[in-house]
């Protein structure tokens, strides 16, 4: 038999598998990625919508790739360039706003129009959280252990307790984090509901399906300090030209190491032989060899649909199949003759042209009511919203005088009572609008087009189960040991020579390109090793 075609081929063109590709031909491997779509970036892309509009699709802020990734793979030189955006703006039905600030003595005035003990008790919150980064920082990049009596697992176990020994005394603050909803944390240190709402509005519309009073929503209060953002590498913001430009600098930066990248290619299957994953199928029939395969694709993909069921035990399909992985957030993207006027915002008293960055989900109550409907197969005729105007700061992506605004907004049933027919769709992006109007009177005025993408449209294009933009809620149950299922956290698989680099793998969603470097070191272990 002639030798296999490729050292690595990787299934999904994400931006995980990208990085993973990277890093495995940098160290000299031969790597093919195969990408079921036209074009690379998975839900880390950007799609001309419309003639002449350009729009981050699905994730839509460069705020947690890691400084690593960047560095080791030289993105700058290949076109990742990041865009300061204006601070984020926050208006209130009665007229009032709130703006963050990088600098927290502005960001404490902004919360003391709404209670001065908020204002007072802010830095005080902060310190906390920022005590508990450096563990989150750490364990983002650890290969979870095995949890079992054989010795090997017993001494990876007790590696991983060496190494974290001094969080110790941070235990209990961390349990805490793991375990408490979000309104209860912060109800330790803040009055106002607005504050609160303020503070915690990522914790019910961070890409999960929760409301803010859910257990476990404390946690992801911390994700945006897991990334150190004085670094070299840069800070957060817009991507020039939209998310997809950190997929394609990836795969510059994979390509001159030599990584071969195939678009239109979608995998029906993974070869096995003589128990080891040795390739794929395509559905076109083709089929390619590999001494091994990695999927950026979802687990419930990969191991439901892509290998042969007989090769993986009950007990691990099992868990594939129960993942919790029913996502309530949707997209909606808006091309815009002009920009639409919030009326809370005065450019003059903010020192800033325009609030690229618009948060709306006023209070606690009003988070929490907009996830109630999900529970019962429906959406939220009030909903919150996210708007990006990315467009105010990079005029590549619209033409001349014109805008782009992407809204990610919650909640939405991703298995509507009804059905997903366009009819319903029409009636989400106008729940959208409307709630838009109610803060930027006559925006449907300037709106030439609109998107919507449910969270069932998600999961379609993009291949996120059930359109959860992490793969699965990131929670106690579904993180570090157990992601994507207990025995399996460690980037292998039951079957010998297949691996996952994807968001169903440690650490989880969003852009931050740690599963795909932390496969890719796991991967070339295990090659040392043969």
């Amino acid at each position: 038999m002639s030798d296999p075609a490729f050292d690595a081929v990787i299934i999904g063109a994400g931006h995980n598998g990208l990085v993973c590709g990277a890093y495995l031909a940098k160290s000299g491997m031969k790597v093919l990625v195969l990408e079921r779509r036209p074009l690379i970036g998975g839900a880390c892309v950007t799609e001309e919508v419309w003639p002449g509009y350009r729009v981050s699709t699905a994730s839509y802020i460069m705020a947690l790739m890691q400084p690593k990734v960047i560095l080791d793979l030289e993105l700058a030189k290949f076109g990742f360039e990041v865009l300061k955006p204006p601070p984020l703006f926050q208006p209130f039905p009665d007229g009032r706003s709130m703006t963050f600030w990088d600098d927290e003595a502005r960001t404490c005035a902004e919360l003391a129009k709404f209670s001065a003990k908020d204002a007072a008790a802010y830095p005080e919150y902060r310190r906390w959280m920022r005590a508990l980064a450096p563990f989150m920082r750490s364990i983002i990049w650890e290969t979870p252990f095995n949890v079992s009596l054989r010795s090997g697992d017993i001494a990876d176990a007790l590696r991983f307790a060496w190494r974290n020994k001094g969080f110790v005394g941070d235990f209990y603050k961390i349990y805490d984090l793991l375990t408490l909803s979000a309104y209860d944390l912060l109800g330790r240190w803040f009055e106002s509901e607005e504050v609160k709402a303020a503070i915690g509005f990522y914790a019910a519309g961070g890409g999960g399906s929760a409301g803010p009073r859910s257990p476990g929503t404390a946690y992801v209060l911390l994700r945006p300090l897991v990334r150190d953002h004085e670094t070299a590498a840069g800070g957060w913001g817009f991507m020039r030209g939209g998310m997809g430009s950190i997929s394609n600098a990836i795969a510059r930066s994979g390509g001159r190491f030599g990584m071969q990248v195939r678009t239109d290619a979608d995998v029906r299957s993974v070869l096995v032989k003589d128990g080891r994953a040795c390739g794929v199928m395509l559905t076109s029939g083709e089929e390619i060899t590999a001494k091994r395969v990695v999927a950026n694709a979802s687990a419930r993909t990969t191991f439901l649909k892509l290998v042969d069921p007989a090769l993986l035990p009950d007990d691990f399909t099992q868990s594939i199949r129960s993942m919790r992985s029913k996502g309530s957030v949707y997209k909606v993207h808006l091309a815009l003759d002009e920009l639409p006027r919030f009326s809370a915002f005065d450019a003059s008293a903010a020192g800033f042209p325009y609030p690229a960055q618009v948060r709306i989900g006023p209070t606690i109550d009003y988070l929490e009511r907009s996830f109630d409907p999900v529970k019962y197969g429906d959406y939220a005729r009030q909903p919150f919203v996210v708007a990006m105007t990315p467009s105010a700061v990079d005029d590549s992506l619209s033409p001349p005088g014109k805008h782009v605004m992407s809204v990610m907004a919650g909640h939405a049933a991703y298995d509507l009572r009804e059905g997903w027919s366009d009819a319903a769709r029409d009636a989400l992006g106008d729940v959208v609008l409307d709630t838009l109007g109610e803060y930027a009177p006559g925006i449907r005025d300037v709106v030439a087009h609109r998107h919507v993408l449910t969270p069932a449209d998600l999961e379609r294009v993009f291949d996120l189960p059930g359109g959860h933009v992490h793969h699965g809620e990131i929670s106690v149950d579904q993180a570090f040991l157990r992601r994507p299922a207990p025995g399996y956290a460690d980037y292998r698989s039951p079957v010998p020579g297949l691996y996952l680099c994807g968001a169903s793998a440690h650490p989880g969603g969003g852009v931050t390109g740690v599963p795909g470097h932390n496969a890719a070191r796991e991967i070339m272990k295990d090659a040392k090793r043969r």
